[in-house]
């Protein structure tokens, strides 16, 4: 660590450094990923430290907040909707883009989808998996329940926020490398 920061352990509880350290700050930064993609692929991410305690402290906010989203503790207002009754079984799960005025739809079935679901969100992925996708393929022939129906409105209102929080840490950092 740099002069003039301390030791972490005596300044920053270690939740501080979890939320900092831990994929929910600096490993969710979209330029980070470009930047180093290359090296993800072949090794273990490295962490750059930054000397700005002011920046420290943003990058735990946001942190703390991505951790609190992907563990769905605290979750936005969710404005994906399951407008259409009937047997909630998985078949085919696809995806139609927004277009006059209809909002997205993910479809479980022929009938019955969620709507409201950004393009972005159906798109987001972690590690080599779509997630929004994923979540309902494994679920294929399964009637979903009403927890079910929650949590992935829940899932949605988590990754539209995720999307928004890596912007946030994008703009916090401002320019690469760390300083």
């Amino acid at each position: 660590m740099p002069d003039g920061c301390g030791d972490l352990r005596e300044t920053y509880g270690p939740e501080d450094v979890f939320h900092y350290i831990y994929i929910y700050a600096v490993f969710h930064s979209p330029t980070y990923r470009s930047r180093y993609a290359e090296f993800l692929t072949i090794d273990f991410p490295r962490l750059p430290l930054t000397r700005d305690v002011a920046l420290f402290h943003s990058l735990c906010a946001l942190g703390k907040e991505l951790v609190a989203l992907h563990l769905m503790e605290h979750l936005p207002k969710l404005e994906t909707r399951y407008p259409e009754a009937g047997d909630n079984t998985v078949d085919a799960v696809r995806y139609s883009e927004p277009a006059n005025d209809v909002p997205g739809r993910v479809w479980v079935n022929q009938t019955q989808y969620f709507d409201k679901v950004p393009p972005e969100v159906w798109g987001y992925h972690i590690g080599g998996y779509q997630v929004c996708q994923k979540w309902l393929k494994d679920r294929k022939g399964r009637q979903l329940s009403y927890d079910d129906l929650t949590h992935y409105r829940g899932i949605v209102a988590a990754l539209a926020r995720t999307i928004e929080l890596q912007a946030a840490i994008d703009d916090a950092i401002g320019k690469w490398p760390l300083q």
